[in-house]
């Protein structure tokens, strides 16, 4: 009987979250070892399928970047990096095509539908183009001078189809979009999967956008998960990127997280995706599992 009082309890303290956030537009962007971890990556989606079901509107942003690695390896073709973003030629961009926006985006909204819920994979494989995300080629500032650095098949989203996710997210179905956008001469692009669920939660002037991390969040000591920071507003994450307590691969995340913010999305949060259900645990407790950067202090 304790058993079931107990979870009653926590129903309960889901409640006030769910009336709160019903209706609501969240982008979540899925990526790293999660895509990996076929279990971690199956509780992720269940807990989509939930927030969907108690009248949440998710929208999915992906990568895949390991996957696209291994199948370049599969083509005895080299990946090539420059300042953290994938050198991507002809050949490179018929990989990221066929494996991003055509298996593993499938993928994702098969397992979606297996799980019970309703989900629209947006992509431009095969005859009919969903593609919601338009943009231009990228070009990287040469930190020695002289002529920007070409990236090759490598953009920008610079325009989202809004009324396309609109339309699905009230209908009940998730937008499952990869990280791919397409010029408005047809041209396909390979975008940075953090920059394109930034762009998707920019455009459609989503509530939350939640970033699926191999960390629990931002910590004041970065190898101490005890010192985890539940709460910060976009004064103190400043102050921690001053003082060094937040450092490397956080920093471009959180100043991402900040823009993101002064473009009027609510909140924004860092998680753990490998721990089992931790959308809900964020979503629907009073404390959390991860960090929840805000503008400003409620």
């Amino acid at each position: 009987m304790q058993d079931a009082i107990e979870k009653a309890d926590v129903l309960i303290e889901a409640m006030g979250w769910i009336r709160q956030f019903r209706d609501k537009i969240t982008v979540i962007k899925l990526g790293g070892s999660v895509m990996e971890d076929p279990d971690a990556l199956g509780n992720l989606l269940v807990d989509i399928v939930f927030m969907e079901t108690v009248g949440m509107r998710p929208i999915v942003v992906h990568g895949g970047g390991a996957a696209i690695t291994r199948a370049m390896a599969e083509a005895n073709l080299e990946s090539r990096f420059i300042q953290g973003r994938r050198y991507t030629d002809e050949a490179t961009l018929g990989i990221v095509e066929r494996v991003l926006a055509g298996e593993i985006n499938e993928s994702i909204a098969e397992r979606i539908e297996a799980y019970g819920g309703r989900a629209m994979p947006l992509n431009f494989v095969g005859e009919t183009n969903n593609n919601v995300l338009f943009g231009e080629r990228l070009t990287l500032p040469n930190k020695e001078g002289g002529e920007p650095i070409d990236l090759g098949y490598v953009g920008h989203v610079t325009r989202v189809d809004r009324e396309i996710l609109d339309n699905l997210c009230y209908a009940g179905q998730v937008p499952v979009i990869p990280s791919m956008c397409e010029t408005e001469t047809g041209e396909r692009l390979n975008v940075n999967a953090d920059t394109a669920a930034t762009a998707v939660a920019q455009a459609v002037g989503a509530e939350k956008l939640i970033f699926l991390s191999d960390v629990n969040g931002v910590r004041r000591d970065k190898n101490d998960p005890e010192s985890l920071i539940h709460s910060l507003t976009a004064d103190e994450a400043r102050r921690l990127i001053a003082d060094g307590s937040i450092e490397a691969g956080m920093i471009p995340k959180v100043e991402g997280c900040l823009e993101t913010l002064s473009k009027g999305v609510r909140k924004i949060h860092i998680i753990d995706g490998r721990l089992r259900h931790s959308l809900l645990l964020e979503i629907y407790t009073n404390r959390g599992v991860g960090t929840e950067l805000v503008a400003e202090p409620a």
